[in-house]
């Protein structure tokens, strides 16, 4: 994890906000409308007992320092939300692009590594989540990522993270076949042991231990990457971000005209909870983002804008919303 070295940070900026771009004039086009550009910048701010001149009553963090707000502490940073609502494909969607960089750790990312506490860090990626309108088209979820970690006359600390998964609502094969096949082509250049890895590790990433049931059908998901150094981490870090619209685009347009009714959406809007869920108890980015005094406009924007919940609800036996369960909503191969 550590090296000598630091990592060249201008280059993944670079291609984050290559690929950002990218993804978002492909989807403009496919979709007819424009998204919204939201730039924003935050500028360092001193710590809450600097402006109140007292402590803030706040618990301690096994890495020493304050919780709540004050982990946000001397944090800035800024980035480029890139947002589509009510489109005529995407009901909802957004491609984020962020670096922040901070001076402590939040206690989601120093609790479990002691090694951190103490260093001033940065972190940049592009993370998006495309919710289309059409029930028969599946909500997809992509992000890449890299962090940095430095102190003074010691070896930065560095990983690369990130990953795609799929989560239909109502199940096509096809659609898994291709979305796993893509992830795996897109690793195999970097070793035939990553794709098993990546995509066991999201399917036990991306599940509900209070539902007992995954998100969706999965794909590829890691984190705390730096095997075979920089070059290689981030090599394979871009071949995973540049594979998406090629593992994601085809499914939408088979899937965007598809005819559906009120009952369609319904399951839709009842199965997005549990995206919700996910992302509100489970989801480490989202957790991150808002204890580091990340913008929190940004990091929801990842929620569906119609959701639904039922209380112990259960799909008519034999029906396409069943089958979802029985054939779709449990790890697989898929290959």
């Amino acid at each position: 994890m550590t090296t000598a070295a630091a990592p060249d940070t201008a280059a993944i900026k670079s291609w984050l906000l290559d690929l950002q771009s990218r993804i978002v004039t492909t989807l403009e086009a496919l979709d007819g409308l424009p998204f919204r550009t939201d730039a924003w910048d935050r500028s360092p701010t001193p710590p809450l007992s600097a402006q109140s001149g007292g402590s803030p009553q706040m618990g301690e963090h096994p890495d020493g320092h304050k919780g709540g707000k004050a982990e946000a502490a001397f944090n800035g940073g800024g980035g480029i939300s890139r947002l589509i609502e009510e489109g005529n494909v995407l009901e909802r969607g957004g491609v984020n692009f962020s670096h922040v960089l901070g001076q402590r750790l939040p206690p989601s990312a120093s609790a479990h590594r002691p090694e951190l506490a103490g260093r001033h860090w940065e972190a940049m990626g592009v993370s998006l989540v495309f919710h289309p309108r059409n029930p028969y088209a599946p909500t997809v979820h992509m992000n890449v990522r890299c962090f940095v970690a430095m102190k003074d006359g010691e070896d930065p600390v560095w990983w690369f993270g990130g990953g795609m998964d799929l989560t239909p609502y109502y199940g096509f094969e096809e659609d898994a076949r291709h979305f796993h096949a893509t992830c795996k082509a897109a690793l195999e250049p970097f070793g035939s042991d990553l794709h098993p890895r990546f995509k066991d590790w999201c399917d036990r990433y991306f599940f509900l231990k209070h539902r007992n049931e995954p998100r969706g059908v999965g794909g590829v998901f890691f984190d705390d990457f730096s095997e075979g150094g920089f070059e290689h981490a981030f090599a394979m870090t871009r071949s995973i971000g540049d594979s998406f619209l090629t593992a994601y685009l085809p499914i939408l347009e088979r899937r965007k005209d598809h005819p559906y009714g009120e009952r369609e959406r319904d399951f839709q809007a009842y199965r997005r909870g549990r995206y919700v869920e996910f992302n509100l108890v489970y989801d480490r980015g989202t957790l991150f983002g808002l204890q580091s005094g990340g913008r929190t406009e940004s990091i929801l924007m990842s929620l569906p804008p119609i959701v639904k919940w039922r209380y112990d609800w259960h799909p008519e036996p034999g029906s396409a919303e069943a089958r979802l369960y029985s054939e779709f909503l449990h790890a697989r191969d898929w290959l």
